[in-house]
């Protein structure tokens, strides 16, 4: 190891330790179920703060949780005031701080610096826009939403250049995959537990004379009998793996990373991009790049830290804790951001009235919601809620009462949600770095950045890994 990859890894791991000791330090701010309470849990701890958040009007609430340097500004000085009068020091600058080493990567030193190879950026020529004519660009985008559309070919302008085979995790009908073997001539392996999408991503790949191959198979099998420990949670999924319309069939359990190959992933979920990364570290895959989503949706109850950095940590994340960093509605417009405060309102409305009629001061979770029953009426959610979870309404049957307490709630859960979310891209650095301090210590040489702008997608950090000579 270089003295750079040296000091990139001790940068990281430095960063993570500073991140971890904000998130310790404040975890009674952040770690707060809002359905739960009936009023701000740290108010007597932090009364300038609660003072600093109810003295702001409900219509400012949106803008400043779109806009993270905006939420700091407002609620930082109160913030300050509590902890100097509780004698703490907290280093808040990490709430604005990014770990990206530059949001496209295009500083060659930044790069160097990690062992990774610098990528191969765009410039505005319709030759390199993703490496397609318009023309093709026509085909090769249809039926994908505009803003995922932007989303790939930004991950692909960001791929560094490497000559190696590609495995696309988690492919869905493989459109990475396909953009990646057309821009870029590399052949391309994509992985997909649906048949239905490897059976359309094959036709297209087949169709365009693409050197894409598609894997039919369940990540969690992979290498099964190293992961015991999650093959008891995915009966849901096929255990099988086979190659679609190719001569060659794959063993049900055989890992598809080796060594020469270059593995991606975009917004893999959950413990899918973490098998990935055990996966590629476990087969010396020679290089990485993943952007990481929905960190929730995981099959212990509790988060699994990777490195031994966050294994120290005294951090114990539950799921609802890792939804944290999903909750900035910077993409939403006026209309949805309008039916999703609807919805929160008429559950909290039903809680309210639940707790009445079960004589139960406890939250009571509810499915998830079709958008057309919020044209309906307060009255008719309420029916349905009482069916759906067996609760007799008796008597209680005054709904625009129960809904106007459900409003007043979330005037209380706004406000609670408003100061946790000022640490929702602490915990994801602190989640991402985590996955980076992971690689490191599996001999990888690490680059964090960010592949497009937080406009397009929230879930914008990109993680590149190559393997290091010794």
């Amino acid at each position: 190891m270089n003295q750079d990859n040296l000091q990139q890894q001790l940068t990281y791991s430095q960063k993570f330790s500073e991140l971890n000791q904000l998130l310790e330090q404040s975890a009674a701010l952040w770690q707060v179920r809002a359905f739960e309470v009936n009023a701000l849990p740290w108010a007597q701890d932090f009364p300038q703060l609660a003072e600093a958040v109810w003295a702001l009007a409900d219509d400012e609430l949106d803008g400043l949780d779109a806009e993270q340097s905006l939420l700091v500004k407002a609620l930082s000085p109160a913030l300050n005031h509590d902890l100097k009068a509780l004698g703490q020091d907290w280093d808040l600058s990490l709430l604005t701080a990014s770990i990206a080493e530059r949001t496209v990567f295009n500083d060659k030193t930044v790069t160097d610096k990690a062992g990774v190879a610098e990528p191969s950026l765009a410039d505005n020529t319709a030759a390199q826009q993703g490496g397609l004519s318009f023309d093709d660009e026509a085909h090769f985008s249809a039926h994908i939403k505009g803003r995922k559309w932007q989303q790939i070919t930004a991950f692909v302008q960001h791929l560094p250049q490497l000559n190696l085979p590609v495995l696309e995790w988690c492919a869905g009908k493989g459109h990475l995959g396909r953009l990646i073997a057309k821009a870029r001539g590399a052949e391309v392996v994509s992985l997909e537990w649906q048949a239905p999408l490897c059976e359309a991503g094959q036709a297209f790949a087949d169709k365009w004379q693409l050197s894409q191959t598609f894997i039919c198979a369940d990540a969690f099998a992979i290498g099964a009998e190293h992961a015991a420990t999650n093959t008891s949670t995915t009966t849901s999924i096929t255990t099988s793996i086979t190659t679609v319309e190719a001569p060659a069939q794959r063993a049900s359990n055989a890992n598809p990373l080796i060594a020469r190959q270059q593995a991606v992933a975009l917004h893999a979920c959950g413990d899918l991009h973490i098998r990935l990364l055990t996966l590629a570290a476990e087969a010396g895959t020679q290089a990485l790049a993943i952007s990481p989503c929905c960190y929730h949706l995981i099959h212990a109850s509790h988060y699994q830290p990777l490195s031994n950095l966050a294994q120290q940590s005294s951090l114990k994340l539950s799921r609802h804790d890792l939804q944290l960093p999903l909750q900035q509605s910077v993409i939403a417009n006026p209309k949805q951001q309008a039916l999703r405060h609807q919805e929160i309102a008429w559950r909290l409305g039903f809680d309210a009235l639940q707790r009445e009629c079960r004589q139960i001061d406890e939250y009571l979770p509810l499915p998830s919601l079709k958008q057309s029953q919020l044209s309906g009426s307060f009255t008719d959610f309420c029916l349905w809620a009482a069916q759906t979870k067996a609760v007799n309404l008796a008597k209680n049957r005054d709904f625009e009462a129960w809904l106007e307490i459900g409003r007043q709630r979330q005037q209380l859960t706004r406000r609670i949600d408003l100061v946790a979310h000022l640490f929702r891209t602490v915990l994801e650095q602190w989640l991402i770095l985590d996955r980076a301090c992971f690689l490191q210590e599996q001999g990888y040489g690490v680059c964090v950045g960010e592949f497009c702008a937080n406009s397009v997608t929230p879930r914008n950090s990109l993680i590149l890994a190559q393997k290091m000579s010794v």
